[in-house]
Order: C-alpha cells, then sequence, then structure tokens
C-alpha cells in the first residue's frame, strides 16, 4: 500500500486538510525585508507550503512519486502540523485513509456524474456540486 499512501500524500498536498496556523515569533528577524519583532503571531499558510517551487518543482502537477524514497524535506510537507504540535491522530487518519481506499478501489467501479465540474475555492477547495459519483459493485 506504499503507493497509495503516496497517491494519499499528493492529494494532500494539493488539497490540505488544514489550512494553516499561528505561531509566535521567538526572536526579532528580518524576512524579505519586513522586521519581524520579537511576540509577533505569525500565521503560515500549508496551501502556500505545499505549493511552494522550491520545494515542490511543478507544483500544480499532480505527481504521487514525489513521495518515493526519503519524500520531502522535513517541514515542506506538513498536513498534520509538523514538530510538537503535529496532530496526534495522523497514524489513525492513515490507517483509515488507506482502509477507505482499498475498498473504494476494490469493491467499487465509479464514475463523475458530472464530469466538467467545477472546483470552487471558499476557503477550501471543494467541488462546486459535491462531487456527485454513481458506483457499481464489482463482479467478484
Amino acid at each position: 500500500m506504499r503507493y497509495s499512501w503516496n497517491v494519499a500524500c499528493e492529494v494532500m498536498r494539493l488539497a490540505p486538510p488544514v489550512q494553516g496556523a499561528f505561531r509566535e515569533a521567538m526572536n526579532d528577524f528580518i524576512f524579505e525585508g519586513f522586521s519581524i519583532p520579537k511576540g509577533w503571531k505569525l500565521y503560515w499558510s500549508t496551501h502556500s507550503t505545499h505549493r511552494n517551487p522550491e520545494c515542490f518543482p511543478e507544483p500544480e502537477k499532480f505527481d504521487p512519486s514525489r513521495f518515493e524514497g526519503k519524500g520531502p524535506a522535513p517541514y515542506t510537507y506538513v498536513p498534520f502540523g509538523g514538530g510538537p504540535r503535529m496532530c496526534p491522530g495522523k497514524e489513525y487518519a492513515r490507517l483509515e485513509v488507506l482502509v477507505f481506499m482499498h475498498n473504494l478501489v476494490r469493491r467499487y467501479k465509479w464514475e463523475k456524474l458530472l464530469p466538467d465540474e467545477k472546483i470552487i475555492v471558499d476557503p477550501m477547495p471543494i467541488p462546486a456540486k459535491g462531487l456527485p459519483i454513481r458506483l457499481h459493485p464489482q463482479q467478484p
């Protein structure tokens, strides 16, 4: 199921389950010419991090192979956060995603009912009409 997890990771890179978080500056520093004083609250965006071309070449391209081998550098892929504040349910989520994907792929054929459905961002990317699908049980 390694490749299945790579696919899930790439989906979460392109549509992260969390938008970002606030952090407090621990020291004064300068970022791109702006002075950030110690104590300021900063917001980091998961979406911006995951689509940074320095971390992910061709960031708009769906490419599960990005997660082969060692995968992305630390703190460049953060759908569950990172460090001491990482989501404690990460491994449970992984198990749930893999079991769901396995059962969906093995037991059903499916088709989109609206093949040209648009994706809207408000604030997360979602299908405009809810992505209706038709499931057909696979023959054993």
